[in-house]
């Protein structure tokens, strides 16, 4: 039996229309992955400042050196990746007793915690003195 090629793809990425929730959606999944990786740098980062101080103290020349802004922008990333992740988790919680389940309170609530994970990590940077 050949299979039937006038038959679309489901779902059709050129007619699939993006909404917060898929993006939601999408970003929860892309921090999970992130949240692993942060984690495995900043276990790295822990060896070397329990190691004593001649191995924090190449963390330290690295730091002061070019990749410093990069690894505090890295640093950054992984808050928001963590705050965020966190809370689109409660989200999914609340979804799993049956609440927030429908279309337009769903999409603002997506719009809500991306702009409060943006704030919060905002807020755990500027207020932490880190920046």
């Amino acid at each position: 039996m050949a299979p039937n090629s006038s038959r679309p793809l489901s779902p059709h990425v050129q007619v699939w229309r993006w909404h917060p929730t898929m993006a939601s959606s999408i970003l929860h999944r892309a921090t999970g992955v992130a949240n692993y990786i942060g984690a495995v740098l900043v276990s790295v980062w822990l060896v070397l400042l329990a190691s004593g101080p001649e191995a924090y103290g190449m963390w330290e020349g690295v730091k002061a050196g070019p990749f410093g802004i990069l690894i505090t922008l890295a640093l950054i990333g992984f808050t928001f990746s963590v705050v965020y992740h966190l809370l689109n988790g409660l989200r999914h919680l609340a979804w799993d007793v049956g609440l927030g389940l429908d279309a337009k309170g769903s999409n603002l609530r997506s719009i809500l915690i991306i702009g409060g994970a943006v704030i919060i990590t905002a807020a755990i940077w500027i207020v932490g003195g880190l920046v």
